[in-house]
């Protein structure tokens, strides 16, 4: 476990400071060009990586956060909701548009129920006392 450690361990870190010189502009880059850094990582296994994150690239430390809304611009990021030139722009770039769906605007009446036929009873037909024989009704007879 120790010897896999041993390898592995100077293999991320290799890996690591190899990423970080091809992230790395020209500008950022101190002592020597970056084309140089990258070939002392890569020949000097153990010590190139240690050395390059020692001193090769120019490290700031975090800037103070203003009100710009893009990186890089000196004042640091910003949530575009905290940002008030991003919420000034918001306000008339373009006319308001007429919403169809208004709440303000009463809901369509619901159909009103169908009334009931004017010659039958509204009552079923067990209850509206036609039904047999023993009622003296007319429904139908048994013959």
């Amino acid at each position: 476990m120790l010897r896999a450690l041993m390898f592995i361990l100077p293999l991320a870190l290799t890996i690591y400071a190899f990423i970080d010189c091809l992230n790395t502009s020209e500008e950022e880059t101190k002592h020597l060009p970056k084309v140089a850094w990258v070939f002392i990582i890569l020949l000097f296994w153990i010590v190139g990586p240690i050395v390059w994150l020692v001193g090769g690239k120019a490290r700031t430390g975090p800037r103070p956060s203003g009100g710009r809304g893009t990186r890089g611009t000196g004042g640091g990021w910003v949530a575009p909701d905290d940002n008030p030139e991003f919420l000034k722009s918001l306000g008339g770039d373009r006319p308001a548009a007429p919403r169809e769906d208004r709440e303000d605007e009463p809901a369509p009446e619901p159909a009103p129920e169908p009334a009931p036929e004017s010659g039958k009873d509204a009552r079923p037909a067990d209850e509206q006392g036609g039904g047999g024989p023993a009622d003296g009704g007319t429904g139908p007879s048994k013959s």
